[in-house]
């Protein structure tokens, strides 16, 4: 086993590699629009798990994940010789493409965030304007105790004469 500082630097070192060999050596037009997002390696160093993300070619058009997860397959011996020219370690770790869901997973919660206050703000809307279905004030008052009822009289032999 491997330090795991290294390995976050390893890892960190071969995301960089990765990135910069798509976007610059790697002349395929299905690879433009990937970014890398992490980079994992396991505690041998011996496998690279590479996260990505495909954005679309504008706002309104989806990504196609099939041609880039295609694309990176085609380009991973290339890949792999970039990261073990570029990283010096014995041995070059395998590299396994894997899509990120992080950026639909926060899309989805943030849908969700926005539901939840629509549904509050409606609940808040309709209790401005309600009534209780009971008395004004639900919580009944303490009775108030007479000065009489709260002595208590002692009998006269429970007292201990000193």
């Amino acid at each position: 086993m491997v330090d795991p500082a290294r390995a976050r630097k390893l890892a960190k070192r071969i995301g960089t590699i990765v990135a910069t060999a798509i976007d610059h050596e790697i002349k395929d037009p299905r690879l433009a629009f990937v970014t890398i997002t992490d980079t994992k390696v396991t505690a041998d160093l011996h496998d690279a798990t590479v996260y990505y993300t495909v954005m679309g070619a504008d706002l309104e058009s989806e990504p196609d994940l099939a041609a880039a997860a295609a694309g990176l397959e085609k380009a991973k011996g290339v890949l792999r010789s970039k990261v073990g020219a570029g990283t010096g370690v014995r041995f070059t770790p395998t590299l396994t493409f894997v899509a990120d869901t992080v950026p639909d997973t926060a899309r989805h919660m943030e849908e969700l965030l926005a539901r939840a206050r629509a549904a509050d703000d409606e609940v808040a809307r309709v209790a401005a304007g309600a009534s209780p279905a009971g008395d004004p004030d639900p919580y009944k008052e303490p009775r108030a105790e007479d000065a009489d009822d709260a002595e208590v009289d002692e009998p006269s032999g429970s007292r201990q004469a000193d």
